[in-house]
């Protein structure tokens, strides 16, 4: 049986986290102030696995990170930041 988890997500540039095996990443976005990331996962599965996630303020510099795939955007501060999260492929 599969569910919805939610991970809170540190405001940092670069971010490890540790997921169950084959999770699908669902959304990101901003909940009583804090990142959250939901994804669906099998909560039986005994293999985890590192995933790597960027995260940039508008208009900060990405340039070193070229394989990446866009997750999301999410808004603090009442709309006056924006941030922009990525699923980087470590393969």
């Amino acid at each position: 049986m599969r569910r919805v988890y939610k991970y809170v997500l540190p405001i940092v540039d670069d971010m490890p986290l540790m997921l169950p095996l084959g999770a699908k990443i669902l959304s990101v976005q901003n909940q009583n102030g804090n990142p959250c990331l939901w994804a669906l996962v099998d909560p039986d599965e005994k293999t985890h696995v590192v995933r790597h996630f960027r995260m940039a303020g508008t208009g900060h510099d990405i340039d070193a990170y070229t394989d990446m795939v866009y997750i999301g955007t999410f808004q603090l501060h009442d709309g006056h930041l924006a941030f922009h999260l990525f699923e980087a492929n470590t393969k």
